[in-house]
């Protein structure tokens, strides 16, 4: 599978408010282009977040699509809705389960409504269901696993699991006949927690950077969770890590989740260097939040009155109506 295999670097969510003025460019509003449209410019792929707290609005899904048509190998993976993955509650206290997760089939419709335009533009890399550490594997759990695996199987898939009882021959051989992708995680090690894998069990590969903090267990929010940059050092065992992937999947998904402080997208910049052997672009403003990035990129702008980028190529236009945009841009905490 290796022989046309594409490495697809990304961040995981593309809205946050402390991105203005450290990734994207103060005045990116005015210069009416969205923040999809900007990443699209830079990266491979987005990962989108806000559809594990909600269904994503059909329109919402197909506005996504419309703002990355300038990159026409661009795509998107996303999170399948909480519901099938997490015991109810905000508070998360109840331990996820095949006993404490609901779902409807209510739940399954209105989850497809929302990844089928994505889909049907050719643009969903794959749909993840993500599991918290309190999800043990035992035979009632993979009974559940694989009940929602088939609910979606029309799609590209990939589970992501953070107990260590998960990696066992015998899960990784049936995901393998399932062709489903095992995502993989590099996270804080603690306990019975799994990382440090590479396993590649479909044609998709896919791992998720989620830094590696001190305070990820006692973090009191979710930015301090994933305060994290990865060091230059860090970042070259991944590039290994990848490169190892790749050399098994026809497609290799690499989400930075350490989106504090736009870092999720300096780190991404870097592995993307790390993995072509040269320099790649890179927005100038992230540039300038992080100079330590011009031994890995080159810098390029926006030109503000004709939505051009400088020196490569153009930016699309757009003019949505207000409703459509602010839904468009909304995104909620990573997990």
């Amino acid at each position: 599978m290796g022989v046309t295999s594409r490495i697809l670097i990304g961040t995981s969510g593309f809205s946050y408010p402390d991105w203005r003025g450290t990734v994207y460019p103060p005045d990116l509003k005015k210069r009416k282009v969205h923040e999809l449209e900007f990443l699209s410019a830079f990266f491979d792929f987005c990962e989108i977040n806000n559809s594990f707290y909600r269904p994503v609005s059909p329109d919402v899904a197909r506005k996504w699509c419309q703002y990355v048509a300038n990159n026409k190998e661009f795509q998107f993976t996303a999170k399948l809705t909480e519901v099938f993955s997490h015991a109810p509650g905000r508070d998360k206290k109840k331990s996820s389960s095949a006993e404490t997760i609901k779902y409807t089939p209510q739940d399954v419709e209105d989850a497809k409504k929302g990844f089928d335009p994505i889909s049907n533009a050719g643009r969903l890399g794959a749909l993840l269901l993500q599991f918290p550490i309190s999800f043990k594997y035992t035979e009632g759990n993979w009974d559940h696993l694989i009940d929602v695996l088939h609910l979606f199987r029309e799609y590209r898939l990939a589970v992501e699991v953070r107990h260590k009882s998960w990696s066992d021959p015998l899960v990784l051989k049936a995901l393998e006949s399932e062709s489903v992708a095992f995502c993989n995680i590099d996270q804080t090690r603690l306990g019975e927690t799994l990382e440090g894998t590479e396993y590649v069990t479909a044609p998709v590969a896919y791992l998720r950077l989620h830094g590696r903090s001190k305070n990820w267990f006692t973090a009191k929010n979710r930015d301090e969770r994933y305060d994290y940059l990865y060091s230059k050092g860090s970042l070259e065992k991944i590039k290994n890590k990848v490169r190892n992937m790749a050399a098994k999947a026809e497609k290799t998904f690499v989400a930075a989740n350490n989106h504090p402080k736009g870092q999720a997208a300096a780190n991404a910049i870097e592995l993307k260097s790390l993995l072509s052997d040269e320099k790649v672009k890179a927005p100038e403003t992230l540039v300038k939040t992080y100079p330590e990035l011009r031994e890995f990129a080159v810098a390029e702008d926006v030109d503000q009155e004709a939505g051009t980028k400088k020196a490569s190529g153009t930016l699309r236009q757009n003019d949505p109506n207000k409703k459509s945009k602010q839904d468009a841009i909304k995104q909620d905490l990573p997990l």
